[in-house]
């Protein structure tokens, strides 16, 4: 029954990892066209979550953590709009370096990483309550 437990928090680790990825998604998204507040200022840059294993020692096993969130460092886009308030001198906004396309991409990667975990989940929940049964 222990090993079933570490499956499931294994399986719930994977949940709130993708669950955070979700959220740094839909933020990237949320903001794809924000410019900046200030004239030649930088606008909104895409952020990146950061995966790392961890040992659990409670459970004796290794989970997935979101650990960060970083920045992507990728050029922002320039478009030439003068009257736009955050042009720069010679009229250039800049913009977002994200993706509409690549952050959908992700977000479709991460349902079905999620997906994933939550079969498992629901999988051993059917495997434990099969073992109470026959215990019974």
């Amino acid at each position: 029954m222990s090993d079933l437990n570490t499956g499931m928090q294994i399986a719930a680790s994977g949940l709130k990892a993708q669950s955070g990825r979700l959220r740094v998604i839909a933020e990237n998204l949320a903001n794809a066209n924000s410019t900046s507040t200030i004239a030649g200022g930088d606008p909104y840059q895409r952020q990146v979550p950061i995966f790392s294993s961890v040992l659990d020692r409670a459970i004796g096993a290794q989970t997935v953590q979101m650990t960060q969130v970083s920045l992507d460092r990728s050029d922002f886009t320039l478009e030439f709009d003068p009257g736009n308030p955050a042009a720069n001198e010679e009229g250039y906004v800049k913009l977002p370096n994200v993706n509409p396309l690549i952050e959908m991409m992700d977000l479709r990667e991460a349902q079905r990483s999620y997906e994933a975990n939550l079969g498992a989940l629901d999988l051993m929940r059917a495997m434990a309550n099969s073992t109470l049964q026959i215990l019974e």
